[in-house]
């Protein structure tokens, strides 16, 4: 039968309370409309919002203290908004926002790259951590694995590596990078890595696109004496040097996995490459696009690290508009969810352009349609902060009217934690607290780390993968209902691992 509610017949000019009633419908009939709000409303989705540090002036002039309640708030907004995972920038130039032993602290944080914040003991990263998870929101460290010195930057603290070390460092269009060809560089960057995971309870390692640098025309990687060095030795000539570059950066995402795995195996390593792998033209597989690729101009052969399972998601940053001549929006999201991988994919949305063009709808209705993609990440924090074209109203209206859960890493680990047992309430004088008994987090990542409480109305069916039943997320066995909500519900509980597996339901409990 032709479901006539299919999202994308749904005009673009309509109002939300229109939106709302064709979803609605009662000619659909109940079990359709409950998959319609299924589709529109998806219990599963990765929320994701970026929050970057580089060429940033928020953080210079601010106490310890005065960057606590500003994160505070800022994370307050951002789950109101709906976002359930946090990608902060916290190495921008191989530097630190935490407290490190192999890099200075970042001069985006303090103002000079080196000087400690005002409270000796203060860790930024540690606190956006704990923050991030108090609120039920995921935590990626954001690295650049290849920059350590931002256009024309040369005042390095004399800890930085560029010091210590400058025999690995190259100059590009103005830029300082490690040079990806020689083998101490990704030695050392493994050694951040592992680092931050060893002693933060980061949710994921997260790097963007920037691999070997946008080219600039006419001027040349200067890589000579790396591939003298150990590209010659490997076999490779200068006729095929564009594959030891893209070895070089398999060598890097591999090894880096395979760092995170040994060291925290429930710990994922994303990418969010350049929204083009390759053109139609360089190659008959890839997209009907003309632009900068991945492989041929990064070197970075983000198929590849899919296909081995190098990666754990992959966020392609698909920044342009539908109808954008180079490089269509529609034609590039449907080419990645194309691709035969296990991967979870999501979506890398630019906020400003998006709201610009008037294009969140169309998106979000081709995002959600799409076979593979589980969610997005928005970029950046700061134009959801600025609600730019109201894009805050019309999430908070459609998109993310409902919370969400992190869909499963079930490629990972695809076992469901115990069900909580005993749920109770203990009466209060404004209402009642929901209480449940569950093993406690002790470290183990297939151990119970969160809860989900349902609520459901007097004689509503008790489904719990409708989103609009999600009440909280929460860390802790307990959840206060207040007054004016009693008398009138049923209550389930399940528990989340750090994979995002997902018990059995409880038992129901009305209150």
């Amino acid at each position: 039968m032709k479901n006539n509610c299919r999202l994308s017949n749904i005009k673009l000019s309509l109002s939300p309370l229109l939106f709302g009633l064709l979803v609605l419908c009662s000619s659909c009939g109940t079990s359709r409309m409950i998959k319609q709000e299924k589709l529109l409303y998806p219990k599963r989705e990765f929320r994701g919002a970026w929050i970057q540090t580089v060429h940033q002036n928020d953080y210079r002039t601010l106490s310890a203290q005065a960057f606590r309640e500003l994160m505070n708030e800022r994370l307050d907004r951002l789950k109101d908004y709906g976002i359930n995972a946090i990608l902060f920038q916290v190495r921008p130039e191989a530097d630190a926002f935490y407290i490190s032993e192999y890099e200075p602290w970042s001069r985006f944080l303090t103002g000079t790259q080196g000087v400690a914040p005002d409270e000796p003991d203060f860790d930024p990263m540690a606190f956006l951590i704990d923050a991030c998870h108090r609120r039920g929101m995921e935590f990626h460290a954001w690295l650049n694995p290849y920059r350590a010195g931002t256009t024309d930057f040369t005042d390095f603290a004399d800890t930085h590596i560029c010091n210590t070390h400058p025999e690995w460092f190259v100059k590009y269009n103005r830029l300082t990078l490690f040079d990806p060809g020689i083998p101490d560089c990704r030695r050392f960057i493994r050694q951040v890595v592992r680092d931050i995971v060893y002693r933060y309870d980061v949710d994921a390692i997260h790097i963007d696109d920037y691999f070997y640098p946008y080219p600039v025309a006419g001027e040349e990687f200067p890589d000579a004496e790396s591939f003298e060095r150990y590209g010659k030795p490997a076999g490779y000539t200068l006729s095929n040097r564009n594959d030891w570059r893209r070895d070089n950066v398999n060598r890097l995402i591999q090894e880096l996995k395979q760092t995170i795995t040994a060291t925290k195996p429930w710990v994922r390593f994303g990418v969010s490459p350049f929204g083009i792998y390759r053109n139609k033209s360089s190659d008959k597989h890839g997209s009907d696009t003309r632009g900068l690729q991945n492989y041929d101009d990064l070197y970075a052969d983000v198929l590849l690290w899919m296909k081995k399972g190098w990666v754990d998601y992959c966020a392609p940053q698909l920044y342009w508009e539908i109808g954008h001549k180079s490089a269509d929006y529609t034609t590039l999201i449907r080419w990645w969810d194309n691709q035969k991988t296990h991967v979870p994919l999501y979506i890398g949305q630019s906020v400003k352009r998006t709201m610009e063009a008037r294009q969140l709808t169309p998106k979000m209705l081709e995002e959600r349609e799409s076979k593979h993609v589980q969610g997005h990440v928005l970029w950046p924090a700061n134009e959801l902060l600025w609600n730019n074209g109201g894009v805050v109203d019309s999430l908070k209206r459609i998109w993310h009217r409902y919370p969400a859960l992190i869909p499963p890493y079930t490629h990972m680990h695809a076992q469901a934690p115990n069900a909580v047992r005993n749920v109770r309430i203990e009466r209060a004088t404004d209402g009642g607290i929901l209480r449940w008994d569950a093993p406690q987090h002790s470290g183990h990542p297939e151990q119970v780390f969160r809860y989900v409480v349902y609520r459901f109305a007097q004689n509503e069916k008790c489904d719990i993968g409708r989103a609009s039943a999600i009440l909280t997320v929460t860390s802790e066995p307990s959840y206060r209902i207040i007054s004016d909500l009693t008398g009138r519900y049923t209550y389930i509980v399940t528990a989340l691992d750090r994979f995002h597996n997902e018990s059995k339901p409880s038992k129901k409990i009305k209150f």
